[in-house]
């Protein structure tokens, strides 16, 4: 099903076999505080308010960073187990080969920022917004994704495999060598930048009435 010409592979995250555990004092994190070569479990840093923040070659299990304003937020060769970024405002973050895998990510505002190599499974990132991003050899895999926002934002193989896509909104987005395959779009916002997405045929025929109402194709009554 891959369009030719591009191959939806991410690079994985490049990490050590053994990285040296660490922690973290939310009242010592200053602007621009960096983070590399260290394994960190089960912290908290909800709410937490700074700019900058970088995480290089680094594994985070069960962090909690729910509620944060973290703008131009940074992740570089990480790998994300069960953490929550839910609510976080992480306006002008980025991402560069990194695993995310159940992680909730609810409400996540991640508008102007950037994607590239990373694979997302199993994860709750409904209501979030990626508004303006770019997004770049990323795969969606079984994540909700109910009302997220991806207005403006360019697409670059993408694949989003058994996803709930449900009222999100693609308005204005520009897709290329993209691809779906399982997901739900009731409601899907924006259905005519699907142009050019590839989808099986049960999942076209599925879908029959969104692209007929995105085209603006009446049904007859018998």
């Amino acid at each position: 099903m891959t369009r030719p010409g591009l191959t939806i592979a991410p690079e994985p995250p490049d990490l050590p076999e053994e990285l040296p555990g660490g922690s973290l004092d939310a009242s010592a994190i200053e602007n621009g505080d960096s983070w590399s070569h260290v394994r960190l479990a089960d912290v908290s840093l909800s709410e937490l308010r700074a700019t900058g923040l970088s995480f290089r070659e680094a594994a985070l299990a069960r962090v909690e960073l729910t509620g944060g304003r973290l703008i131009n937020l940074s992740f570089a060769d990480v790998d994300l187990d069960t953490c929550s970024l839910t609510t976080v405002d992480a306006r002008s973050a980025s991402m560069r080969r990194v695993a995310a895998h159940g992680c909730r990510m609810t409400g996540l505002l991640w508008t102007e920022g950037a994607l590239r190599d990373v694979v997302v499974r199993d994860c709750a990132i409904d209501l979030a917004s990626f508004a303006a991003s770019r997004i770049e050899q990323v795969v969606f895999e079984r994540c909700n994704l109910r009302q997220t926002d991806f207005q403006d934002a360019e697409l670059r193989g993408v694949r989003f495999v058994d996803c709930d896509l449900s009222e999100a909104d693609l308005s204005g987005a520009r897709l290329a060598f993209c691809e779906l395959e399982g997901c739900r779009l009731d409601g899907l916002r924006g259905a005519e930048s699907l142009r050019g997405a590839a989808m099986p045929w049960a999942d076209i025929v599925a879908a029959a009435g969104l692209f007929a109402g995105a085209l603006g194709v009446r049904v007859l009554d018998p």
